[in-house]
């Protein structure tokens, strides 16, 4: 038996070793098996044998096939660089379909290789060779597509797209000082200050190709190929290096350029402003055009593998991202002043709006840094807001500047504290966000009594409301540094009729309600009446008739002669310094003169009609009735223009007041739906 079984053996090694030779002509070694199995059944397993090694020999030759293409496209060794004597793919699509499709053969090849156990090793490491060249050539192909096909940012065309309606400007410009401190060293004859304007809203359908769009089936080509390879890494790093230097060039087209916290924290307020802003609109613009393009360009490129997708877009697009928070960190805690405020709620609102799309971006575990920095930045900004509020309101608070301003003008201080609050009412989402509850006004405070009742008052309204209270209380003490009472009323009502005025006008008005601004109409009225009896008491008291007596004595004519002498030089004194008293609202300056002609002209009217007659007949009559009323009135007309005049220099008005000519102010501050005067 044994004998039997080492014959067989030994016929099927020679018909074995026949067919080894015989492979060399397909046709002769069909011929042969067909012999061989006829001529003993112990020689039919043979044909199993040569099908399997006919298919062997197939597969070598593709093999064989696709090394020669990999290694006539690189002249070099192993380890050594290509000659790149083949020409770019995009000039040859033939040559690149070939090259792609052996190296498919040569992966497939090294795929069944690694599977099967007693595989050639002299083979394997020949597939292995071919492979490591492909990848390398795939490598750089890779990279020069990438740089060959990307397209600059091109700025005009984005903001053409964006002024068709996906970026719209909610531009609310106000006027108001350099910093807190500004209007003390500031001319009071004019204005100065910078102008705020709110950023834009950029919608979601404006899309920019920073690729050309045909070169990313070429790249998706490569990137599956060297992904199923095994050579994920390099490829991923050849993208991340080439799009990151890309989107670093877009911070660079939009103005935002690279800076430490300690140089932002260096840089002049004003050139500040401008990178704020610029910053402002290149987060939009960035995340909600540029990151979305990317990932969609990832999800295009990398669609083979999700890992690497995120990977690639993270590696990408984390550097330009870190830029513009670092920008952000730097701002949110640099020094605290005033005007900074409004450009610091730009900046957090933005970053509160994107980062919905940043956690949708960064979705996956290895963008959990990016958005954990995103929301640290959100909320550094927003304790800087808080925090330069509480400055201003401190601020505000502790002003003790003791310069009366001339003429009774409106203080620097209502008009900065007044566009300063009116401007911040735009950002009362934000503001009743980021206040705390905890410093609501209390209902019982005396600040809430000119509050209609069943108000529900937010913590901005609450915060505001003590803002301005404030600022009326420093009102209240900058008034006592005239020595004239009556100009003290003429401050007073010109700085309350400011921010009266300014609380109408604005959506200051939804927040304080037409009860505050009664009240404040009625604190008007009273300055009023008492502006007049302390401006003109002393000049009417001229004009009673106690003490004069009846009759044409002597007595009576030197009496009626020191009446008309005081009250000429009451007058005049009353037109030289008035004249250069301000004030701003034109209704309130035409009121204020036609409530003095009512009160004045009548009584001045009726006792020149009394006694002026006994003057006629003496000698220089003209010395003590001056002034017919005719003369006061247009005189009148020259008061709170700001401007000293002299009644020896003027001329004779073209006009006279008259009650028919002019509406009433005073009553209409009575009325509560009624319109207040308007002021610049």
């Amino acid at each position: 038996m044994a004998a039997t079984i080492e014959g067989q053996d030994r016929v099927l090694a020679t018909a074995q070793q026949i067919v080894k030779s015989l492979n060399i002509n397909t046709k002769a070694t069909e011929d042969m098996i067909l012999i061989l199995s006829s001529f003993d059944n112990r020689l039919s397993n043979i044909t199993d044998l040569m099908e399997g090694g006919a298919a062997g020999e197939e597969i070598d030759h593709r093999f064989q096939t696709a090394e020669k293409v990999i290694l006539r496209h690189d002249s070099g060794g192993l380890g050594e660089p290509s000659s790149r004597n083949s020409s770019p793919w995009e000039e040859s699509p033939t040559e690149a379909t070939e090259y792609l499709e052996a190296v498919d053969t040569i992966i497939k090849y090294t795929e069944d290789l690694n599977i099967q156990s007693d595989g050639d090793t002299e083979i394997m490491d020949r597939a292995e060779n071919a492979l490591q060249l492909a990848m390398s050539r795939l490598e750089d192909e890779f990279l020069h597509i990438l740089i060959r096909n990307t397209v600059p940012l091109d700025i005009d065309r984005l903001y053409g797209s964006i002024r068709k309606g996906s970026l719209s400007f909610a531009s609310n410009e106000i006027e108001i000082g350099e910093d807190f401190d500004s209007f003390r060293e500031e001319d009071h004859g004019g204005s100065s200050g910078y102008h705020h304007e709110r950023g834009p809203s950029l919608g979601g359908d404006v899309f920019v190709d920073l690729i050309h769009p045909e070169a990313i089936k070429e790249l998706k080509a490569i990137a599956d190929r060297m992904i199923r390879s095994g050579y994920e890494k390099e490829c991923c790093q050849v993208y991340s290096n080439v799009r990151r230097d890309v989107l670093d060039e877009c911070l660079s087209i939009l103005g935002v350029e690279r800076l430490s916290i300690e140089e932002v924290q260096r840089i002049d307020w004003k050139i500040l402003d401008e990178k704020m802003k610029k910053w402002i609109q290149a987060v939009k613009i960035v995340v909600k055009v540029l990151l979305f393009g990317e990932k969609r360009l990832c999800e295009q490129v990398f669609s083979e593998s999700e890992l690497i997708k995120e990977i690639s877009f993270v590696e990408t697009t984390k550097g330009c991202v870190m830029q513009l928070l670092n920008f952000g960190e730097a701002v949110a805690i640099g020094q605290r002043s005033s005007e900074k405020l409004f450009r610091i709620l730009d900046m957090y609102e933005v970053v509160a709006d994107v980062l919905p799309d940043f956690e949708t971006l960064f979705a996956d575990e290895s963008g959990d840094l990016v958005c954990n920095e995103v929301k640290g930045v959100l909320s550094g900004l927003g304790e800087a807001a808080i925090g330069t509020f509480v400055e201003l309101e401190n601020a505000v608070k502790n002003e003790s500047s003791r310069r009366a301003i001339l003429g009774g003008d409106i203080h620097p201080l209502s008009r900065y504290v007044m566009n300063y609050i009116k401007l911040l009412v735009d950002y009362s989402d934000s503001l009743n966000a980021l206040l705390p509850n905890s410093q609501d006004l209390d209902r019982g405070s005396s600040e809430l009594d000119d509050i209609d009742s069943g108000d529900t008052l937010s913590p901005v309204s609450c915060r505001l409301l003590s803002l301005i209270t404030s600022l009326e209380s420093k009102l209240e003490e900058k008034s006592r540094l005239y020595d004239d009472n009556a100009m003290r009323y003429i401050f007073l009502m010109n700085n309350i009729l400011y921010i009266v005025q300014k609380v109408k006008d604005s959506e200051l008005r939804n927040l304080l309600g037409d009860r505050w601004i009664r009240k404040h109409r009625g604190q008007i009225r009273q300055w009023h009446t008492s502006y007049l009896r302390a401006a003109w008491g002393k000049a009417l008291l001229c004009l009673k008739d106690e003490g004069i007596g009846g009759g044409s004595s002597s007595a009576s004519k030197l009496v009626l002669k020191e009446r008309f002498k005081n009250f000429n030089a009451c007058f005049e004194d009353i037109y030289r310094i008035q004249s250069s008293w301000k004030v701003a609202d034109d209704q309130l300056r035409e009121e204020l003169r036609i409530s003095i002609s009512e009160k004045v002209l009548p009584a001045y009217r009726a006792f020149v009609g009394r006694f002026g007659g006994q003057l006629d007949s003496g000698r220089h009559a003209g010395k003590y009735v001056k002034y017919s009323p005719d003369d006061l009135e247009n005189y009148l007309l020259d008061l709170f223009e700001g401007q000293a005049a002299q009644l020896n220099n003027m001329k004779r008005k073209g006009c006279v007041l008259s009650h028919l000519t002019y509406p009433k102010l005073i009553p209409a501050f009575s009325i509560g739906n009624a319109p207040c005067p308007p002021t610049s």
